[in-house]
């Protein structure tokens, strides 16, 4: 890998919920992991972006797609759209269950081999460069322990959203969820109304009984939870809460001011919940931080942080965060033109969607000037990559 400098940043947002911006103008990644960050570039480095006074901020996580095998969804039959993901902003995608596999298997076995058949195949492939933490396991009646050993061992890391596969009753999804836990894996549960024929009704009580660490989407997977049982659920358990683009836009501000109100902002993430009825979302995330500021209340640069360094900290992911060590994991955005934003946090706080001008994995450069986001007020060049394609 080439070394890569990042200079005259405008604004640093680290991902860091308890620091989110970072007084400093220059980036300098090494062998694809950040080496330094301050105001100067140490050592010759040929390839070098001048930002331009532009805003640099981790890689966006999308906590909450539903993939299947390769870049397909059959649930909105269109090719290429987790890479498309990637031009709205997104580096890494996790897994809430692969539901949509056509004639998707619900005996154990079957149920095994899809998801190690997942985690193993996105941990290879990278659509466009980008991330997919895949094979999230769907829970069905017969699994027990030693399942979820096998799985754990062979790279599955999550249990998919409880309550849209076989497993609903809280008596039987409880040990299920103690098994995965206790074998290192993080648990989704769906919240709120119900989403595919399959589904149900999930609320507060359903959650404290089983523990899961994600209380997904629950401003709504597309139908929210009521206020007072999102704030059982931060009262009374110690789950993240999840609120997505695939859902009730009003519900994301009652969200976070309910978590600003309790300290508890570090336990927010963002996905969008898709492909879903809503279809797919390249700018999902990007969207849904601009509600979180505009509608919540929110400063914007804590907004990144909970799509970003939040998710990162439960999934134990080495990105989502701009600190010396971790994954080169970056965008450069800037506010659309045409915006009264002067800026992509600007942009944010009025709910106008940023320009993505560039997407930074691994240190690599995987693209210039998003084809999914309005372009950048400011001219940012980068000299040995063509607008729209990648090196």
């Amino acid at each position: 890998m080439s070394d890569l400098a990042l200079t005259n940043i405008g604004t640093l947002v680290t991902g860091d919920i308890d620091r989110p911006l970072a007084d400093a103008d220059t980036i300098v990644v090494r062998d694809g992991k950040i080496h330094s960050i301050g105001s100067s570039v140490d050592g010759d480095i040929e390839r070098v972006i001048d930002v331009a006074g532009a805003t640099v901020m981790p890689g966006l996580i999308d906590s909450h797609v539903h993939p299947v095998i390769g870049d397909f969804t059959p649930r909105q039959r269109t090719l290429d759209f987790l890479e498309s993901y990637l031009h709205g902003g997104v580096t890494t995608m996790i897994s809430a269950g692969e539901p949509h596999t056509p004639g998707r298997p619900t005996d154990p076995a079957g149920v095994k081999a899809l998801a190690i058949l997942a985690a193993r195949s996105f941990a290879k492939f990278r659509p466009g460069g980008a991330k997919v933490i895949g094979g999230a396991v769907l829970l069905e009646e017969g699994l027990i322990e030693a399942d979820f050993a096998e799985m754990a061992a062979a790279g599955v890391r999550i249990v998919g959203e409880i309550g849209i596969s076989g497993v609903k009753d809280p008596e039987q999804a409880e040990p299920m969820v103690r098994w995965a836990q206790s074998h290192g894996m993080k648990v989704v549960m769906h919240t709120g109304g119900a989403s595919i024929p399959g589904s149900g009704v999930i609320g507060a009580d359903y959650v404290l009984a089983v523990r899961p660490d994600v209380a997904a989407h629950v401003n709504g997977g597309p139908t929210a939870l009521r206020s007072s049982e999102v704030e059982r659920i931060l009262d009374e358990s110690e789950a993240m809460i999840e609120v997505v683009h695939n859902g009730n836009a009003r519900a994301v501000g009652d969200v976070v001011r309910l978590a600003a109100e309790r300290d508890a902002l570090g336990r927010v993430i963002v996905g969008t919940d898709s492909p879903a009825g809503t279809g797919v979302v390249p700018l999902g995330i990007l969207r849904t931080m601009g509600w979180m500021s505009a509608l919540g209340g929110m400063a914007p640069e804590l907004a990144v942080a909970c799509a970003t360094g939040n998710t990162a900290k439960l999934h134990g992911l080495d990105r989502g965060v701009i600190a010396e060590g971790k994954e080169a994991d970056l965008i450069i955005a800037d506010a659309p033109l045409g915006s009264e934003a002067g800026d992509a946090l600007g942009a944010l706080a009025i709910a106008d969607t940023p320009a993505v001008f560039a997407a930074v994995v691994d240190g690599e450069v995987r693209f210039v000037k998003s084809r999914n986001t309005p372009p950048p007020v400011r001219n940012i060049q980068v000299p040995w990559v063509q607008a729209g394609g990648s090196h």
